[in-house]
């Protein structure tokens, strides 16, 4: 959702008439982006203004949806960043996605290596999450973490379910159906078994050289079969 987002909502639209049933649109917007130099802080990252953060969910409810905040840390804590959106979150229909490969270790400049993320750190969001739903009478909030290799989310166990959150695994893996299967396949080993399934698919990163993008039939046999199919 980047640019004319009259114009991406169409494309989502469109897209969702490729799944069975009725599925809900999911707007995301990296909301706390990663950057190449340190900027004035140090941290590798900035965050989203509250003008652009309206525009995005405007999109959202006029698509009938749900805004996800996604997170890009660098070098600052996950569950900082989540919080510096409460006024945000404090809305039934914003929810969060966390992109752990771009959380990197001090000393290591953002796209040099991947970054990762913690089981108990993914637990501490949610239980911030939960306690939010709580306090202010929310629906269910979504929390999705993208994971591009298995070394990017670490101690999986220790994210435990809470209350009125909603845990999302969603599998990055790019390159061909059979280089994404691999990915699938490695990365679910570890998924807990109150964490429901994402997959993602990349227009143009998946059909270079001559590949084919997987159709929707096929994303949704996977086992175990995707809650939540990103498009990007």
């Amino acid at each position: 959702m980047t640019g004319d987002l009259d114009a991406a909502g169409a494309e989502l639209r469109r897209q969702l008439g490729a799944y069975p049933g009725n599925p809900q649109p999911v707007v995301e917007l990296i909301a706390t982006v990663v950057q190449g130099s340190p900027g004035s802080d140090g941290l590798y990252r900035t965050r989203a203004d509250d003008s652009t953060v309206q525009q995005y969910l405007d999109e959202a409810r006029r698509l009938q949806g749900m805004l996800l905040l996604n997170i890009q840390p660098g070098h600052a804590e996950f569950l900082e960043e989540v919080r510096a959106y409460e006024h945000w979150l404090t809305q039934p229909d914003i929810g969060i996605a966390l992109d752990p490969e771009w959380a990197v270790d001090p000393g290591v400049k953002p796209g040099q290596a991947y970054g990762h993320i913690d089981g108990s750190k993914l637990d501490a969001i949610s239980s911030y999450l939960s306690e939010l739903v709580a306090r202010h009478s929310l629906p269910t909030k979504m929390l999705a973490y993208h994971q591009v290799a298995a070394s990017v989310v670490r101690s999986e166990d220790d994210l435990r379910p809470h209350s009125g959150v909603y845990p999302v695994k969603i599998v990055d893996g790019i390159g061909s159906r059979d280089l994404k299967l691999d990915t699938w396949n490695v990365v679910m080993r570890t998924k807990p078994a109150h964490v429901a399934a994402g997959f993602k698919l990349f227009y143009d990163e998946d059909t270079r050289g001559g590949s084919v993008l997987m159709r929707p039939d096929e994303v949704m046999a996977l086992t175990p079969a995707p809650s939540y199919v990103v498009y990007e």
